[in-house]
């Protein structure tokens, strides 16, 4: 099945700068926050983020956020209205992890649908610290979401660097 209505743009910046409905966060399972794109949300978002995903874990998610899922919280102080918390997996050179990667991407749209969200600003999932292959987290992402039945409009990938932007940029050639 396509998404044809749905509409894939790059952007090379700050992703907790975008004004879209729902901003996908790369957490780490905990959801207390962490380095990298994870660190600079809850920073940026503040407090209200941080609480919403104590209360999580107290709940639902006692021992966190399984990989390749995804939950939303408000997105605080952030231009959004939500945050999506979804967790990548590790990159393994001997392991083909790339069905948990794919649905971390499945996963936050599907959450965003049942938001309502139709504007929905996504990292590069497991491209940072997790060490994944930026050209193969690309193809995964691109993949993954053109594949991806939604009620989302627009997908915004937000690209930290020229690096990453230009590898997501290859795929949707």
């Amino acid at each position: 099945m396509s998404t044809s209505h749905t509409s894939l743009t790059l952007v090379q910046g700050d992703i907790t700068e975008q004004a879209v409905d729902a901003v996908v966060n790369a957490a780490n399972s905990s959801l207390l926050g962490g380095g990298g794109v994870d660190g600079a949300i809850h920073r940026r978002g503040g407090p209200e983020i941080l609480a919403e995903c104590r209360a999580l874990r107290d709940g639902h998610y006692g021992r966190g956020l399984p990989t390749g899922q995804a939950v939303a919280t408000t997105a605080g102080r952030l231009p959004a209205r939500w945050v999506i918390h979804t967790v990548g997996p590790r990159f393994i050179h001997d392991e083909d992890r790339s069905e948990l990667l794919a649905s971390c991407y499945r996963e936050s749209l599907r959450v965003a649908d049942e938001l309502g969200a139709r504007t929905v600003a996504f990292p590069a999932v497991s491209a940072g610290i997790y060490g994944w292959p930026l050209e193969d987290a690309a193809r995964i992402a691109v993949e993954t979401v053109r594949a991806t039945q939604t009620q989302v409009e627009q997908v915004r990938f937000v690209l930290f660097d020229e690096r990453a932007y230009e590898a997501f940029a290859d795929q949707l050639r």
